[in-house]
């Protein structure tokens, strides 16, 4: 066997050694995460552990690693076989979950061989049937598929793996250390995943300068000599495996006082977790560092060591009050109003002048000569801010604002049309074809998809059973052939990524736009955090295009950016283009068969340029160059308010973007809704 490097070599790391002796102790403290940079003997101290575990006795052959003890759980094959069992010693498990494994692989499935030799469904179990009374290691767990975590965490906390499906039924005992590491410059698991592992924590190297190199001795003498190096720690190695035994032994003696279990939920209420796993996880914290430290009484000590690893990944911040309203004379949108009219007038005696040499015959009328009025409208619109120059005022002279989030609501159905793409990923809203194990099986076919359907291979077999047996091998119950092979077609729901891209220029403070906006945005996310959506939002506004929002399903995360999204400046159109393309472009690299939908929000009145051009010219350009990526899905809503003059140069923004388009009165929350609900469909 390869050599494993001795828990009690790692330099520092105290904490972690700490967790990983309570986890051991008690594996109802639900698991351990271990979240930190790269290269800090994440996976070197979890695959040390295994090696302080004491052997365990299981029946002999069982591959569930059954107990034979009265009072334990067993597999069905165990349980028939009771009393009768033979009994061995194995050492105790580590099972390393790959990042590729199926659902099938990790819970169980249809033991393909033995079925066809026997002519029967027969289960062959999976890795948690493996993992069970071990270790079930899962490094970088938050790059797994959401489905399967869901599957490991709540085998986990039964302590009972559970197969029903494809006409199996079938359940046995699964309870096993936990312990999950990941980089979270990788991403995050998703909250409520988060949450179901007992304890978290950081870890990170270390800063001494005599700790690092310590760290680089060691390492080149174990690598040199491995068994000499470990003959060197075998003595303390001894020591932290008879703790660990001596602390499960004690475990069932230690107990907390009523005092002291109203402390733990007075910590939990001030960190203001949710829920009350916090306060389950960390009472069994504390009678496991009890029991490690030889205590049959848990003290406020224990409670407050175990403390920051209970609350580490679920404390949140109390949600801030609301903003409050801009101050604002009762008369500014009236004034603001009447300014933009006057503009607006002034802009279009301005204009006459240019129309009528175009044009050496008698001067057209009015209604005909639309499409140059709102070419040339917004260049003395563009003049009359370069003017003004790069201040962060709005275009009526006030100062920048920040708008409270709008009234939510409940989303109505969101869902796409099906199509034959096969995607990945996890949700709750689209249902799509999956390329992955996993999912409902709707249909079988030809095509090898590396998903086997034994029904229907079954049923295409069945009809020549008699003609092959008769030539054929007699010890196989089903005869097969090549042309009888059927592959699986799963479906499963995923979810779907909203891009906002919002005009946060003066003009947009003006009648609550801003405001019905994030109140939009809020209720998106608070749907999609229920359906596993992806939501993003980017403002453009001065002279730039900012992402506001990443691409998210956090409420909490949410909620503090749109609050503090600041109104007023220019409006650098292109600017806003091209960081939504750029966003949308990163989301397809990494979700290829993606179908992201963006919404422009604005009046298309854009008076920054990002090159030479002319701010509208150059906006046009780079919304016909977006729309040849036909994965992507654009909408604008027009804000531009009805009036005399209106330029309509949002909707040439739609035309050349290929995207449907709406009036500012959809941009009310619910009919901004009823429009991405339109375009799903």
């Amino acid at each position: 066997m390869k050599p494993v490097y001795p828990l009690a070599a790692i330099v520092g790391q105290d904490t972690f050694k700490q967790a990983l002796l309570l986890a051991a102790v008690n594996p109802g403290v639900g698991g351990l995460l271990v979240r930190g940079e790269k290269g800090t003997a994440k996976s070197t101290m979890v695959r040390a552990l295994a090696g302080l575990l004491p052997p365990m006795e299981v029946v002999e052959g069982c591959v569930n690693n059954c107990s034979p003890e009265a009072d334990e759980a067993r597999c069905p094959e165990c349980s028939r076989r009771y009393p009768q069992l033979q009994t061995t010693t194995r050492a105790v498990p580590l099972v390393d979950l790959p990042l590729n494994a199926t659902e099938d692989r990790v819970s169980g499935g249809i033991d393909f061989p033995r079925t066809l030799r026997e002519g029967r469904v027969m289960v062959s179990p999976g890795l948690l049937a493996r993992a069970h009374r071990g270790l079930l290691y899962i490094d970088e767990v938050n790059l797994l598929d959401d489905h399967i975590v869901d599957l490991i965490l709540d085998a986990a906390a039964s302590g009972e793996n559970r197969i029903e499906r494809e006409g199996i039924s079938y359940r046995h005992p699964s309870r096993c250390i936990l312990v999950g590491t990941m980089n979270p410059e990788e991403g995050e698991l998703r909250p409520q995943l988060l949450d179901r592992f007992g304890l978290c924590l950081e870890v990170a190297g270390s800063d001494d300068p005599e700790s690092r190199v310590e760290l680089m001795v060691r390492r080149e003498d174990f690598d040199q000599d491995p068994c000499r190096f470990a003959a060197q720690f075998q003595a303390e190695g001894e020591r932290l495996a008879e703790q660990i035994i001596q602390g499960r032994k004690r475990l069932p003696r230690v107990r907390i006082s009523k005092a002291l279990r109203g402390f733990i939920g007075e910590l939990c209420r001030e960190k203001n977790v949710a829920g009350h796993r916090a306060d389950l996880v960390m009472e069994q914290a504390a009678r496991a560092l009890a029991a490690l430290a030889g205590k049959n009484e848990v003290s406020v000590e224990h409670i407050t060591q175990v403390a920051p690893l209970v609350l580490l990944h679920r404390m949140r911040d109390a949600e801030p009050p609301p903003p409050p309203p801009p101050p604002e004379p009762p008369q500014a949108e009236d004034e603001n109003d009447s300014e933009q009219e006057e503009q607006e007038e002034h802009q279009e005696e301005q204009q006459q002048p240019e129309e009528n040499p175009e044009s050496m015959e008698a001067p057209p009328p009015q209604q005909s000569g639309e499409e140059e009025q709102a070419q040339e409208s917004p260049q003395p619109e563009e003049q009359s801010q370069e003017e003004k120059g790069d201040e962060g005022t709005s275009p009526t002279g006030r100062d920048e604002q920040v708008f409270e989030i709008g009234t939510t609501f409940r989303v109505k159905s969101l869902t796409a049309a099906k199509d034959r793409v096969v995607r990945r990923g996890s949700g709750r809203r689209s249902r799509s074809r999956i390329s992955q194990k996993q999912g409902r099986y709707v249909k079988s076919t030809l095509q090898d998809t590396g998903d086997f359907a034994l029904d229907a291979t079954l049923r295409a077999a069945a009809p020549y059973q008699q003609q092959r047996k008769r030539a054929g091998d007699q010890q196989l119950a089903v005869q097969l052939r090549p042309q009888d092979i059927r592959s699986k077609v799963r479906e499963k729901r995923i979810g779907n990524f909203l891009l906002f891209v919002v005009d946060a220029s003066g003009s947009m403070g003006a009648r609550g736009r801003m405001a019905a906006s994030k109140g939009a945005v809020m209720s998106l996310l608070l749907d999609a955090y229920q359906k596993r959506d992806k939501v993003s939002m980017i403002t453009f506004r001065r002279n730039e295009a900012t992402v506001n929002l990443p691409p998210t399903t956090s409420v909490d995360m949410a909620g503090r950016l749109l609050s503090e999204m600041p109104v007023g400046g220019r409006t650098p159109l292109s600017a806003g283009l091209a960081k939504s393309h750029e966003q949308v472009r990163n989301y397809l690299i990494k979700n290829p068969t993606a179908q992201p939908i963006v919404l422009f929000i604005t009046d298309g009145k854009c008076n920054v340029a990002l090159g030479e051009r002319k701010p509208v010219e150059e906006s046009l350009h780079l919304a016909q160059a977006l729309s040849r990526d036909q994965r992507i899905r654009s909408i604008v809503v027009d804000t531009e308010e009805a009036g005399l003059v209106t330029f309509g140069l949002a909707q040439r923004l739609a035309g050349a973007m290929e995207a449907q388009y709406f009036k500012i009165d959809d941009l009310k929350a619910e009919a901004l809704v009823n429009i991405v609900r339109g375009q799903q469909q």
